[in-house]
């Protein structure tokens, strides 16, 4: 009897590089096709003094002519160098890896986090991640690695750790426990669109605040749910490089030697600890005194040109909001650092940096994916093709006639389908705005609930998107974790692992928003859904 083997072809995995290349040129030559059918869009921009619609036209770039090639050219430093995700990730890893370089992370890894359950920690990060989009996108830079790291410390996997920080950021933002810079970025729109219905109407930076604190204790809630019975068991566990190569060793073990190590290592821990602490706590207080305005040298961090705590907190040029990342990791720095000398772990200060330049060893391959992915990011926005899709939403909603429930999800689903092309909220608003404002009102809901059904839907595909500048974070970490390197983590097989998450706190939200409408709960003091 002959055997009759079948032939497998051996699957060939392209570089997150390399396809965030393809996709570049992808994009230049879909701009040039645009250009010859002039695609173009026009939205209604509202005119602040005459209170009237101004309409504004976009056209295509086209990235195929002299000049767009030049454009990409000339400006291939300049994107890289500006690329957010770049600077808070420089910024954030100098104290991660100073205070891993001390074992002070590991050490609070062991001795703390390692004692509460898994699902607990699972809500934590989830919440603490929701919660950061408080100050922007600074989570991903600080969670990720953060994150990453601790899991990898106690033996659980680093990637599900990645996928859980990742998710909370992306598939929360917007909500918090206090206001931040949405609502400091969205209320103007919000305001202006309304006043074209009422002129006398006030939206007070507290009018969502009672939605987002119950939607972010919700939305970790059912997203821990999902990551520890849906994704967690699909990723598995996570076999350390070391453990491939473990082979039995035998040595010969003085008990009363090891025992009197383990003494000394556990007290000098545990000075360490003490230490960090007092610097730690002297570190913040100092942080929040500056944060305190009219005080004998305070409100440092604060814009004071601004009239609102708020704006000075969270405002367009606020220090505090710039520097954020900064202050953190001065915190993991010096906290690191005293760590280090209670417990005896470093000798000096070249210690200090060589432990901490180790830690960098690994990243050389998530710099150049950052470089090439800033420049797909560059091309794509200034081709125009996002926010002419965005327009063309707009336009459609404009154009039908739904009311009440109908109304809110499909504006919700319209807002989230453009999300996919155009992340940042303060630019799609600044075009849906003057659409989706005057038609909530015209059917009795509040502008307020309407800014509502804005931040929501750009959470809920926020991070199923490779648009998304802090993707680059998500998938380069995915592969700096990945043991089986001749298997990189790809766009498609990165959406994969989150597409459970993605998918059930989309419905999530919906239902959310809809039972929120239909109960008409308070969203914010004072404010309800309808008017």
């Amino acid at each position: 009897m002959n055997d009759r083997r079948k032939l497998k072809l051996k699957k060939f995995y392209f570089h997150p590089v390399t396809v965030f290349l393809f996709l570049t040129f992808i994009v230049m030559i879909l701009s040039g096709l645009l250009c010859v059918f002039q695609t173009q869009a026009t939205y209604n921009e509202i005119n602040i003094i005459s209170k009237e619609l101004d309409p504004t036209l976009i056209t295509i770039d086209n990235l195929l002519s002299f000049d767009g090639i030049k454009y990409i050219i000339s400006n291939a430093v300049k994107n890289f160098l500006s690329f957010g995700p770049l600077g808070t990730l420089l910024v954030s890893l100098l104290g991660i890896t100073i205070a891993e370089g001390t074992g002070f992370i590991e050490t609070i890894s062991k001795r703390h986090i390692s004692k509460i359950p898994n699902n607990m920690i699972t809500f934590i990060v989830l919440f603490v991640a929701t919660i950061s989009s408080l100050i922007n996108e600074v989570g991903y830079a600080i969670l990720i690695p953060i994150v990453a790291l601790v899991y990898f410390i106690n033996k659980r996997n680093p990637i599900l750790g990645i996928v859980t920080s990742f998710c909370g950021v992306s598939f929360g933002y917007g909500v918090s426990i206090f206001v931040g810079s949405m609502e400091v970025s969205l209320m103007n729109y919000t305001q202006n669109a309304a006043r074209l219905i009422d002129e006398n109407i006030h939206i007070s930076l507290t009018s969502n605040l009672i939605f987002i604190i119950i939607a972010s204790i919700i939305i970790s809630i059912v997203g821990t749910i999902v990551i520890e019975k849906i994704i967690a068991p699909k990723i598995g566990k996570y076999k350390r490089e070391d453990e491939f190569s473990k082979t039995e060793q035998y040595r010969v073990i003085n008990l009363e030697e090891e025992e009197q190590k383990s003494i000394e290592k556990n007290k000098n821990e545990k000075r360490g600890l003490r230490f960090a602490l007092v610097v730690s706590i002297v570190v913040l207080l100092s942080f929040i005194y500056s944060l305190i305005p009219n005080l004998p040298f305070s409100g440092m961090l604060l814009d004071m040109k601004e009239t609102t705590y708020v704006n000075q907190l969270f405002g367009e040029n606020s220090y505090f909001q710039d520097s954020f990342t900064y202050l953190v990791s001065i915190v993991l720095i010096l906290s690191g650092i005293a760590y280090g000398i209670g417990s005896r772990s470093i000798k000096n200060d070249k210690e200090i940096i060589e432990n901490a330049s180790k830690k960098y060893a690994n990243l050389g391959s998530l710099f150049i994916l950052i470089f090439v992915v800033s420049q797909f990011i560059a091309v794509f926005r200034k081709s125009n093709i996002g926010m002419i899709i965005t327009a063309w939403l707009a336009n459609l909603l404009e154009h039908l006639s739904f009311t009440g429930i109908p109304l809110i999800i499909i504006t919700l689903l319209l807002i989230a389908i453009s999300n996919l092309f155009l992340t940042s909220p303060t630019s799609k608003w600044m075009i849906f705005s003057p659409v989706v404002v005057p038609m909530f009102m015209q059917s009795n809901i509040s502008p307020q609930f309407a800014q509502i059904i804005m931040r929501v839907g750009d959470s809920m595909t926020k991070g199923y998107t490779p648009m998304l500048a802090s993707f680059v974070l998500y998938i380069g970490y995915l592969n700096i974790y990945n043991l089986h390197k001749e298997k990189p983590y790809t766009i498609r097989n990165s959406l994969k692992l989150i597409r459970p998450y993605f998918l059930i706190i989309s419905l999530t939200w919906i239902l959310l928003i809809v039972g929120w409408y239909l109960i008409g709960l308070p969203i914010g003091p004072g404010v309800s859904p309808t008017l």
